[in-house]
């Protein structure tokens, strides 16, 4: 089993910039990939962008330029960090977890971007 704690949501002005972490533990083993969803009311969830344990990175279009994913592999974190948002960036923002054979989900941060 494997547990996700995730902390950085919040409200911000359009433009601004938040920073979401997520921190991994439990049955860890050498090769996983960490990663950022997102559902918005309404719409199906959606990859933001996720990692893999060897660095290599995919991103959404729509967050190419805006968000940055990172990893300190020692803490089995991963970090989004968000600029520039967009009032089309609301929604609530979940961690992923994948390490054959499962996937695991954390609990969820909303982020709302409104002025």
């Amino acid at each position: 089993q494997v547990q996700l704690v995730e902390s950085g949501g919040g409200l911000v002005q359009p433009g601004g910039s938040l920073r979401l972490s997520c921190a991994a533990s439990g049955s860890i083993f050498s090769f996983y990939v960490m990663g950022w969803y997102r559902q918005a009311p309404g719409k199906q969830r959606e990859l933001v962008a996720r990692i893999t344990s060897a660095g290599s990175t995919n991103y959404a279009d729509s967050v190419k330029g805006r968000f940055t994913i990172s990893r300190d592999n020692a803490k089995n974190t991963v970090y989004l960090q968000m600029n520039s948002l967009e009032s089309e960036d609301t929604a609530v923002y979940y961690c992923n977890f994948y390490q054959v054979p499962k996937q695991y989900w954390g609990q969820g941060t909303q982020v709302t971007v409104s002025s």
